[in-house]
């Protein structure tokens, strides 16, 4: 059994409209088997006539037949073969030879015109009238939908893998569209994903930029919040899902520069890039001052700290450049979304500020924000003694219930922590016992081991001992002694809780 490679694969020869038929090449070697993807023609019983060798049925995932199940066994009729003899001769259009042959061709017959026509060294054009016509004449069932789907997809193959321009993938998508060839899915999405999976990064891009610079495909922006997708969208998907972020925004950024316009949708996968970008570099942040702390690695200095800001910063200036594209040509329907990426892309960034600004404007253009981003938002302002912020993400939190009281003080008490203000962090406890509210115990436990490393500061012995008298009371401590060592005077200072 020959498989496609072996026997000689499907080719797109150029395929371009025109008023005339050229020659085409007489039919080549018989085939007894012939390959298509998710396609299968089998040939059983071959027939010869006029030097034609046919089959007598087609394997389509299953056996494409006629209407009638006694008339499996059959074969070709007459008029199979002077459909192809006809169109062979390119005497007449294809629409008048088979106009002529509509009620005596089967529609297995007619998927094996299809299959004829589109071997390499047939005239490929000729497959694309002949399907045309049966659109027209409403005879494209599913089967041969799918069998069409098919050979287009063996021709994409062939010109990627042959290094083709993309220019000519382009226009056999053209050509596709103009004989109303209409899968259940997207042409362009699909062609993206044989360049990619081919490795053929650059020309994916490239094929991208074509698509869009010949504005084809038909891609809407009128649903963008319900992600509707598009061929620089989805490319960018494809980059994230191998964890190339900043790759992923640079293909957008690249194509609105250079003067094409990417769909909408596209802005808010880059956007969401950044985000994933700013929290990859955040985590990959974090563990490498954990290895400082550990004595593993030095500590940064001053000048990899300024190349960690420049490169957060330039990440969040990519972010805002995205979101004014996408206010811009989206308008105002899109501005809850577009201020929920910058919010997300400023929590990860550790920007207090920003993100509450971003948080209200979310709330203002109509879009719900959760308790815990809420509250997320309101730790990274109190990592920065942010008072404003602080008090405003605090208004509304009486009129909550307990729970909800208690998990944002949490917050609050652990963005304290976290920024090293210890005498507020110690007032948060102390107005969650006076509530009835307890604090967890990693919490409290965290706050009193800061508290002990810096109660020889101003200010620090008063905070540690008022908080420990409070535990006491709420009996979440038992009595203890507190003391203090003075080295110049080497005196020791104890007190009894």
């Amino acid at each position: 059994m020959a498989t496609v490679n072996e026997i000689g694969s499907f080719t797109y020869l150029g395929l371009i409209k025109r008023a005339y038929f050229p020659k085409r090449r007489r039919f080549i070697a018989p085939l007894s088997w012939l390959k298509l993807p998710s396609v299968q023609l089998r040939i059983q019983n071959p027939q010869r006539r006029n030097g034609f060798r046919l089959n007598s049925s087609v394997e389509l995932d299953s056996f494409v037949t006629s209407d009638n199940d006694e008339e499996k066994g059959d074969e070709m009729s007459e008029c199979f073969f002077e459909a192809i003899e006809e169109l062979e001769s390119m005497r007449r259009e294809p629409s008048d030879v088979l106009g002529e042959m509509n009620e005596r061709l089967s529609d297995r017959e007619m998927q094996l015109v299809l299959v004829y026509f589109a071997q390499e060294g047939r005239d490929s054009w000729c497959a694309l009238e002949v399907f045309e016509w049966l659109r027209k004449e409403n005879r494209v069932d599913k089967e041969t939908m799918e069998l069409m789907v098919s050979i287009m997809c063996g021709w994409v193959e062939k010109l990627i893998g042959g290094k083709s321009d993309v220019g000519d993938v382009v226009d056999l998508l053209v050509d596709m569209d103009c004989v109303g060839l209409n899968p259940g899915f997207s042409m362009v999405e699909k062609v993206v994903s044989l360049y990619w999976d081919a490795g053929e990064r650059d020309g994916a891009v490239a094929f991208v930029k074509e698509v869009l610079r010949r504005q084809i495909g038909g891609y809407s922006d009128a649903n963008v919040d319900g992600h509707k997708p598009g061929p620089a969208g989805y490319l960018a998907w494809k980059m994230m899902e191998e964890g190339n972020y900043k790759d992923a925004v640079k293909l957008v950024i690249d194509i609105r520069d250079s003067g094409l316009k990417p769909e909408l949708y596209s802005y808010l996968i880059a956007m969401t890039a950044v985000v994933k970008e700013l929290n990859e570099f955040g985590k990959a942040l974090r563990k490498l001052k954990g290895f400082a702390r550990t004595g593993l690695v030095g500590e940064l200095d001053l000048e990899n700290l300024r190349l960690v800001e420049e490169y957060q910063a330039d990440l969040l200036a990519e972010g805002v450049q995205l979101s004014n594209y996408l206010i811009r040509e989206g308008g105002p329907s899109l501005f809850g979304v577009v201020h929920e990426r910058l919010l997300a892309m400023y929590v990860c960034a550790g920007r207090g500020i920003e993100a509450e600004r971003h948080l209200w404007q979310m709330k203002l253009a109509g879009k719900e924000v959760s308790g815990d981003l809420h509250d997320i938002v309101l730790a990274i302002c109190a990592s920065q003694n942010e008072l404003g912020p602080i008090s405003r993400l605090l208004t509304g939190m009486e009129s909550s219930s307990s729970l909800q009281k208690k998990k944002t003080l949490s917050w609050l008490l652990r963005g304290y922590i976290k920024g090293g203000h210890l005498e507020n962090a110690a007032e948060t406890v102390i107005k969650m016992l006076d509530l009835g509210l307890y604090p967890d115990f990693l919490d409290r436990a965290a706050l009193l081991q800061r508290l002990r490393r810096r109660i020889q500061q101003p200010g620090s012995l008063e905070a540690y001992l008022n908080l420990c008298k409070h535990l006491s009371d709420a009996s979440l401590i038992g009595p203890c002694l507190v003391y203090l060592y003075i080295k110049k005077y080497r005196l020791w200072i104890i007190r009894t809780l």
